[in-house]
């Protein structure tokens, strides 16, 4: 009942004699329900009030809000407005409501949601039941991301004890390739070209280890401000002898001032790093690798381009995925290392390709100071009509 025409047809009908004290009696009652639909209104579960056929006798604001009701929703059938409830559990095969229940249910409409719903039992001459609708979808992704950090921890824990467990290996087994290699000589070049291979795939088994581990333990960047130019330099110096067994050339392009970033140079380094890497390996022989910087009033830009043979349509949308790879022998985690750390210092990474034509990958870092736009002011004649 939402308006008072019920109770001014009952105060019609009585006598003269009886009215006036009946019409107090109703006024009172109608006040005070007022008070408890304002109240009932004011609660943030959403209440709906059933009658022994399961339809709607009442709902309160909240869960119109919730499950997206119309305003006239009473009689409605509440099997239909609340779905993924096992109804048939609760009511009894005479159409009681004949336990208390809770199931927790994920609606769509009118957003999706993650509810608990309780049913409860309320008078059973009436025959009535109040559904109470709790909004628990903030705790339910809460628990999700705590779930997934303590995930990730026990991951991290795993990857830094198969690391030591397998590095520790690694680094003997070279030291030992490296001490067989010196008691043979020139002459025995077929041996020499054998352990060759074999120090080479364990440099790649070091590598794999330590990319790995960089992929699972996410590290907080120690953020200084910092100059990238000489970051990039000091990459090329460090994969020259790569450049210069593939022959291929990189070209530098920097603007007559670079802009300092916030961020932690042995993390940026890496990410560098990884980004060269990748070039050197996508470009053919006397190919050219281009790294560009560029700024703005914002962000700092730094790109590796390569002249490869590009990313395809079906591989863009899984090139930062982990694990994937399109090289031989690609653990695919180098890019998820570079999109982490990019992303720990606030930064955006950027996909370009044309098959046939080469990758390009761009990082955005915001500056570490950032320029203030000033106003032109105004001309004088302007300023003389104000």
């Amino acid at each position: 009942m939402r308006n008072s025409g019920f109770f001014d047809k009952i105060i019609g009908s009585l006598p003269p004699c009886d009215r006036s004290g009946v019409e107090a009696f109703v006024k009172r009652i109608e006040k005070e329900r007022a008070l408890l639909e304002t109240i009932f209104n004011s609660i943030q579960e959403g209440i709906v009030v059933l009658d022994g056929e399961g339809r709607v006798k009442y709902v309160n604001q909240a869960a119109v809000d919730l499950l997206g009701l119309p305003e006239n929703v009473e009689g409605s059938a509440i099997f239909r407005l609340v779905r993924g409830v096992d109804w048939s559990s609760v009511v009894g095969e005479e159409g009681e409501w004949r336990k208390t229940a809770r199931s927790e249910v994920e609606i769509l409409y009118p957003e999706k949601r993650n509810l608990l719903v309780y049913i409860v039992p309320l008078d059973k001459d009436r025959n009535d039941a109040a559904v109470i609708l709790t909004d628990i979808t903030e705790s339910k992704n809460r628990s999700l991301e705590e779930l997934e950090e303590e995930r990730v921890n026990a991951i991290s824990l795993l990857a830094a004890g198969v690391a030591h467990e397998i590095g520790n290996p690694l680094n003997s087994l070279d030291i030992h390739l490296q001490l067989l290699e010196r008691t043979l000589d020139s002459s025995q070049s077929e041996a020499l070209e054998l352990l060759k291979v074999a120090r080479q795939e364990v440099a790649r088994l070091d590598q794999v280890t330590s990319q790995f581990l960089q992929a699972v333990r996410s590290v907080k960047p120690a953020m200084i401000e910092t100059d990238i130019k000489p970051l990039v330099i000091d990459t090329v110096k460090t994969l020259q002898a790569e450049i210069e067994e593939k022959q291929v050339k990189v070209k530098c392009e920097w603007p007559g001032h670079i802009p300092k970033i916030a961020g932690d140079p042995t993390q940026l380094r890496q990410a560098f790093l990884n980004l060269l890497k990748n070039a050197i390996q996508a470009t053919p022989i006397d190919g050219e690798i281009k790294i560009e910087c560029r700024s703005d009033n914002d962000t700092v830009s730094i790109s590796f381009q390569d002249t490869g043979h590009g990313i395809s349509q079906k591989n863009m949308s899984k090139v930062l995925t982990p694990y994937f790879s399109t090289k031989k022998g690609g653990t695919g985690l180098g890019l998820m290392v570079v999109e982490r750390i990019v992303n720990a210092h606030g930064g955006k990474i950027l996909v370009e390709s044309e098959e046939h034509h080469g990758a390009k990958f761009t990082l955005q870092f915001p500056r570490a100071s950032r320029r203030v736009r000033l106003l032109q002011p105004p001309p004088e004649e302007y300023s003389e009509k104000k």
